[in-house]
């Protein structure tokens, strides 16, 4: 298996990523990696690791970067040689068999979604966030890569991530929520009523809608929403971590009893904090693009960089694109078929 890896992408950039490019080498010793970025720059750093000469890692020189303040579609106008797009050619063009960036996600879904194309019947990828809940984890999507969606695309969504629910929790039949303002079939936007009624028909495990707050219970394996909310939510759910933790340290350190009992309890709070470690999980896969791509986090450490790779590995391994589309077809989600599905609402 080979898996390209984005050298510039990310705040620590280059680094990280070639500390966790080399973590990586040991811990799956079948992968091959074409690492892509600034040759001279990217070299400084696999001297540094000692990998220069590893026979298993190969460098593609990337003259430009793009950096987080671009526009999303900068990787297709000033930044075409840029180490995202240069990535994605590599996926298009199959040399290899899939590519992680911790870089800008809007001109990764941009590059992709132009250049190595959607899988067929797919109108829009979408990203796959895992996060905890009470009773273990579950799946966003769509977690940012499309602020408008119409119905088609949510209800395409929720193939993806019943698919990729199905690899990642180990369930023949993930529940599928929707996010919505309440759990009555009544609530929402016109765009999640119109779902609502489509997946509720579905074959799929469908709970029906889910507020925000009832989705941490565990009700739901998949919530689905489009990418402006489900970005919101997350980025809510990242800030509230935070700042869950300034507070802790604020209220246990008001008087020397609370230190003492906070040290006693110094494991339970690394095992609290180590629930919303995004580090383990590495990175979302950007679900419906003809090819494996993964997107870390911007603050991407060497082990999230090492979990992106394992990430995209296991989901080549999964054959996780020939499943969406089976089960694509099976449901008859095809972006033509939900057309004529939809058409046909509209005059009834």
């Amino acid at each position: 298996m080979k898996i390209a890896v984005d050298g510039m992408g990310g705040d620590y950039a280059p680094g990280a990523v070639v500390e966790g490019l080399t973590i990586a080498l040991n811990d799956f010793p079948t992968y091959e990696f074409v690492l892509v970025g600034h040759a001279r720059k990217l070299a400084f750093y696999l001297e540094k690791y000692g990998i220069a000469d590893n026979p298993r890692v190969r460098v593609v020189h990337a003259e430009s970067v793009c950096e987080m303040s671009d526009p999303s579609a900068i990787s297709l106008r000033a930044k075409r040689d840029s180490s995202i797009t240069v990535c994605a050619k590599l996926l298009k063009e199959h040399e290899v068999d899939a590519m992680i960036t911790p870089g800008h996600t809007g001109a990764t879904v941009a590059a992709t979604k132009v250049l190595v194309r959607t899988l067929p019947g797919i109108d829009r990828p979408a990203l796959a966030a895992s996060l905890p809940s009470q009773v273990g984890r579950f799946l966003l999507i769509d977690a940012g890569a499309n602020p408008d969606c119409t119905p088609i695309n949510l209800a395409q969504f929720a193939v993806m991530g019943e698919i990729y629910a199905q690899y990642l929790f180990k369930e023949a039949r993930p529940r599928v929520g929707l996010l919505s303002v309440g759990g009555e079939d009544i609530k929402g936007k016109t765009l999640t009523k119109e779902v609502f009624h489509l997946l509720d028909k579905s074959p799929m495990n469908f709970v029906g809608n889910v507020e925000a707050d009832t989705v941490f219970e565990g009700c739901a394996d998949v919530l689905i929403s489009d990418g402006f909310a489900g970005n919101v939510m997350l980025k809510g759910i990242e800030g509230l971590a935070k700042s869950t933790m300034v507070w802790l340290k604020r209220v246990l350190t008001r008087n020397a009893l609370r230190v003492f009992g906070a040290m006693l309890a110094k494991n339970a709070f690394r095992e609290l904090r180590a629930y919303g470690d995004g580090d383990d999980v590495g990175g979302a896969p950007l679900l419906g693009i003809n090819g494996i791509c993964v997107i870390g986090h911007g603050s991407s450490s060497p082990k999230a960089v090492r979990n992106a790779i394992r990430v995209a590995g296991e989901c080549v391994e999964f054959g996780l694109n020939d499943k969406i589309v089976a089960r694509l077809n099976e449901a008859h989600y095809t972006t033509s078929e939900l057309e004529e599905y939809f058409a046909a609402e509209s005059k009834n």
